[in-house]
Formats: C-alpha cells, structure tokens, sequence
C-alpha cells in the first residue's frame, strides 16, 4: 500500500506534523506549498544580519503537542519573563508571576495596576486551571473572554490595565471577544512555562520538523487554484492526481462547495525598529494600555548590553492609515507612552492572515472527523484554535485518518 501518492497542500506547521506520520508509516508524501519554504504563517525573514520573525510569535514549550514533535533543547529558546512591563501616560509598572521570577514579588505586590483583590484571583485563578485538564477546558460552555474575566470578579482596572492588553496580543483583537475556554488555555500554559522565541527566529520551528523528514518531496512556489476529487489543478492551469489528499491549509479557496464556509481571519501589523534607547532591562514584554492607543504590545529582540537596539510592535487594531501614516503615529506613541526614540524603521510586514478567527473553539479534531470527501482529509489550526499545539495535533489526526483509510486499521499516535 506504500505506492500510494498523497498530496500534501500546505508547509506549514500542520503538514510537516502530517508528513512525519505519514513517513513512519511508510509513505513518500509529496508536500505543495505556494511560498518559497516552509512555515505557513510561521516565518522569518534574516535581513542584513538581523532576525525578523513575520508577526511576534513566541513558543510555549508546554504545550503538548511540543513535547512530542520538537526538540526544544536545539531551538535554544530566548525565554520571556513571566510578566510584563504595562505602559500608561501617568504611569507603568510591572506586573507578573512571582513564583516563576522571583524578582517580580515587590513589583507586583506594590503594582498600582491591580488591587491586592485583584492580584490574589489572579493567582487563585492560575491554581485552579493548573488542576484543569486541556480536554475538560475545552469541555466548558463557551462565553466571550470579558465576560469570563467579569464573572470571574475581576475589577474594570486589571481588565483595562493587564487582561485587555496581554490577552489582545494573544487572540489579536482588543475587545476580548475570544472563546473563554482559549483564555482558560493559554492562561494555564502562561502560568506554567516561560514563553520564548527560539534563537534563530520562530522560522526554526517549521525548519526542525522539515529536517527530520527524509522521504517527503516539497514543491514550493507552487499555487493552487482548486482540487476536484483525486485531481489538483494548479493556477498555470496544469494538473495532477493524488490517491489521497490533505489541505493543511485554508481549504475554502480550494474546495468549491465550501466556498460559503470561507475561513476569516484576524490581521496584525508586524513594525521593526532600531531605537535609541531601552527602557525594559529584562526580557519582558511591553503593553500599552492606553485607550487610544494603536500599540498593542513591544519587546527588544536583543540583550540590554548589546549596542544596536531593535523593537518589535504590534498594532491590531484596525485603522486606515496609510503605511507613512501609520509608522509615524507609531513613532509618536513610543516617545509619548514609553520614552522610547526611533532611530529608523526596519522592517514593517502587513499580515492580514495572521490568526483564524473561530468563535467555537476546539482543542483537537478526532481523525474520524478530518475526512471531507473519500480522498480529502483537512488538516491546520483553522479547524480548532489558532495555536501551534492545533496546527500539529490536526495534521496528526489527517495523518491517521488516511492511514487508517488505506490499510482499514485503528491506530494509536499517543
């Protein structure tokens, strides 16, 4: 059965993690991807020796699905302290999680941005889902993650001067209308682990995973205009078959009669810059909580004691300035909220497709529910949450899911 052809649409995270299983498996899958390498939306670009990942992503190396397929001692990780730098224009403070850094105790014990009250829910909060298990999380009724912070008893004060902000850089949307049962998730991870960034750049995720491929065929610069059954026809409008495929993509431009179920999606500006000064001297990230604000978030990609700084910030919010418009209301923010001088603008990526906007989130897709048509399965972190830990759980289950097709097994990936 190992002479079966299987197409493999899609580079990124969620197909590498497919291809892996298909390999142990005994296949040779062939993996088509319109960009020029691997990564999907997990990318980076290497500029005149500076590292610039396409949107801030960072790893959070407890989720489970990165225990099993990356080896995090190879990616040496840049690890983030456990809080954050919260900016306003009659103050900042740190805020952050003193049992995993001892050094933000008397910060955020006397932190004016949360009340005592506030401050022990926090951690009372993080115990709690340290007890709750991912499936159960995801079990839970679904309501709007500011509904879940109220109910929570949660004060309009650390809403708007902690949630709101981090959360924001999170799902990529300020109004925290994201599922509770995502906020429960990456609040149990974030309260667990360090989140880091791997010393190359988030690009040397997809680039681990590729390299422990050694039977898989990649066409890159390849686009896709629509599949039809066992056939996939390319936008120069030549064609080939496939016993099996998986989309590890969006399929909705690919798959004609989902063309009502059009995935949507939320966008980010991504803008580097060098800097003049530094204002944060730990590895932590900055918020802005003002109202008004477009910043969401920053972070310097480089140590304290290195002379040439870079920041990277993140705008979600949507606006419709033009690029100049928009870099020099950046600048603007930076010295007036954080006293921060631009030197010059590096680099400034648009990514309109940066997170897919799902109301029902889902932790993972069984692979019994992968399947779309006899030879199409679907595969990607468009099908439950926007995460790397989806992206490689879902191209885990449309691995199986074709296996178990084509030689009517039950198998067991634990």
């Amino acid at each position: 059965m190992e002479d079966k052809k299987i197409v493999i649409i899609g580079a990124g995270v969620s197909g590498l993690v497919a291809a892996i299983n298909l390999e142990k498996a005994g296949y040779k899958p062939v993996i088509y991807d319109k960009k020029d390498r691997v990564g999907g939306r997990v990318q980076t670009d290497y500029i005149d020796g500076e590292i610039l990942d396409k949107g801030f992503q960072v790893l959070l190396p407890n989720y489970p699905a990165v225990q099993k397929y990356l080896n995090l001692e190879l990616l040496h990780l840049k690890y983030f302290t456990s809080g954050a730098f919260v900016f306003k224009k009659d103050f900042n403070g740190k805020l952050g999680n003193p049992s995993r850094d001892f050094d933000l105790l008397f910060p955020t014990l006397f932190s004016k941005l949360a009340s005592l009250p506030d401050k022990l829910k926090i951690l009372n909060l993080a115990r709690k889902l340290s007890k709750k298990p991912f499936d159960e999380i995801f079990r839970e009724k679904s309501k709007t993650t500011i509904d879940y912070l109220k109910d929570y008893g949660f004060s309009e004060k650390v809403i708007a001067n902690f949630f709101k902000p981090f959360f924001a850089g999170i799902f990529l949307e300020d109004e925290l209308k994201t599922s509770s049962r995502m906020f429960e998730f990456t609040f149990k991870l974030f309260s667990s682990a360090k989140a880091g960034i791997p010393e190359k750049g988030i690009q040397a995720i997809p680039n681990q995973l590729a390299n422990r491929l050694r039977n898989t065929t990649f066409h890159f610069n390849t686009s896709i205009e629509s599949v039809v059954n066992e056939k996939i026809i390319f936008s120069d409008g030549k064609e080939t078959k496939a016993d099996f495929i998986i989309i590890a993509t969006d399929p909705s431009p690919l798959i004609s009669n989902l063309n009502n179920q059009k995935s949507e999606w939320k966008k980010v500006d991504t803008l580097y810059f060098e800097v003049n000064n530094r204002v944060i001297n730990l590895p932590m990230i900055g918020l802005i909580a003002e109202e008004d604000a477009l910043i969401n978030n920053f972070h310097y990609l480089k140590l304290a004691s290195d002379l040439k700084q870079i920041i990277s910030v993140s705008v979600i919010k949507t606006h419709n300035l033009s690029d100049v418009q928009l870099v020099e209301r950046v600048r603007k923010e930076l010295i007036e909220i954080c006293e921060i001088e631009v030197v010059e603008l590096i680099k400034h990526y648009k990514i309109p497709q940066a997170l897919p906007d799902i109301m029902d989130v889902n932790y993972q897709i069984p692979h019994t529910e992968t399947k779309l048509k006899d030879n199409i399965f679907l595969a990607g972190d468009v099908l439950s949450n926007g995460s790397l830990n989806a992206a490689m759980l879902n191209g885990e289950s449309a691995a199986k899911a074709v296996i178990e097709h084509v030689n009517g097994l039950t198998l067991d990936m634990a």
